[in-house]
């Protein structure tokens, strides 16, 4: 989830902060090159290239896609499915953003707006949504679009941006808000694809097509991931290979595609946890999800901490192959607080918070 970025009054540099998500997956916590679409010069080894590529194949342009879908949908179903957790955090290596959760807000408002809208009509308005960003991409592709058009000075606003993030609490709060005003250029790439994702995730919930496990669904999940993996994989490997964000021909054939590979994810999630191996597995993830918003938000405090001069400093001193690792020992450590947290409180310390002020009452908290 990418966001760090220092003020540079340029018009190049905003155009290419404007195509970021806007996320702040760890790697941008690790580094500030990447905000700038360029490689680390000191992490331009195999390994990390490696960790870049994977990243790109199998998460990039499909998490928070599948954020999306799960939120609208356990929002949109009268109870909770049974043949899984609940939506857990957008990317189980990522932390958030203020910019991010503003997309989210927003999209929960419109979500709220249209809740009535019928479930052939919310899946049709996805696909057009979906369409039309694909086209803005090729159109720009076509038109000859260079979003790094001086890698020299890609890269100088790279090393400004680790400097930053490498600083004290005043430059890396200093780098946040230099930040917001080009956030807002963010939203209008991930905004409408998210978008799209809220909408099936509503027509999903109100057909109530999870709640009451796969059975009935099987042969249709089965379908999903014989279309979704191969059709979803080769889009993904256009875009790795493409570069990722940098390359407009292999963002337009993801945005296209990468609806399919979520889709093939959701129905292997869903007949993994349908098996008595994966239905031990649910109750393990499920406290995560049932406080994601207290852990998106615990994700990015744990990246200041881990990464900026706030704490340990790591900023540009990590090599990409290892950032995943932390990543993932991050997501271990949360599951662990989660259901620890859990096991004495009804709701998580956020969600508490959110639920007071929505239904302005005091929900009870200790179980």
């Amino acid at each position: 989830m990418a966001h760090s970025h220092p003020v540079i009054g340029r018009r190049r540099a905003a155009r290419v902060r404007a195509v970021r998500h806007p996320r702040r997956e760890p790697r941008f916590f690790a580094s500030g090159y990447p905000f700038h679409l360029v490689v680390d010069p000191a992490h331009g080894s195999w390994p990390a290239d490696s960790a870049e590529f994977v990243v790109r194949l199998l998460f990039e342009m499909k998490f928070y896609l599948l954020f999306s879908f799960s939120s609208a949908t356990a929002s949109s179903c009268s109870r909770p499915p049974r043949s899984g957790p609940a939506p857990t955090s957008p990317h189980g290596s990522s932390a958030g953003s203020a910019a991010f959760l503003t997309t989210y807000a927003l999209l929960g408002l419109v979500l709220l707006a249209v809740h009535r809208i019928r479930p052939r009509t919310a899946v049709i308005a996805a696909g057009v949504i979906v369409v039309v960003m694909a086209a803005g991409a090729a159109v720009a592709a076509l038109a000859g679009a260079d979003l790094v058009a001086d890698r020299g000075a890609a890269l100088a606003d790279g090393r400004a941006s680790t400097d930053a993030l490498d600083g004290g609490p005043g430059s890396v709060i200093g780098e946040h808000v230099r930040s917001l005003p080009v956030m807002a250029g963010s939203l209008a790439v991930q905004g409408p694809l998210a978008l799209s994702a809220f909408l099936v995730g509503l027509a999903t919930g109100r057909h109530q097509l999870l709640a009451d496990g796969i059975g009935r669904h099987a042969v249709a999940l089965r379908r999903l991931e014989l279309v979704g993996y191969p059709v979803g994989l080769t889009g993904a490997l256009v875009f790795a290979v493409g570069g990722g964000t940098v390359g407009l021909a292999g963002l337009a054939v993801c945005i296209l595609t990468a609806p399919l590979l979520t889709g093939a994810y959701v129905a292997t999630l869903l007949r993994v946890f349908a098996t008595p191996r994966g239905a031990r597995l649910a109750p393990v993830l499920a406290p995560a999800g049932r406080m994601a918003l207290s852990n998106y938000l615990g994700q990015s405090l744990l990246g200041v901490l881990i990464f900026t001069g706030v704490g340990l400093g790591l900023t540009g001193d990590t090599p990409p192959a290892l950032v995943p690792v932390v990543a993932a020992a991050i997501f271990a450590l949360q599951l662990e607080l989660s259901r620890r947290w859990l096991a004495r409180y009804r709701h998580g310390p956020v969600e508490w918070a959110l639920r007071a002020v929505t239904n302005a009452e005091r929900p009870p908290m200790r179980r």
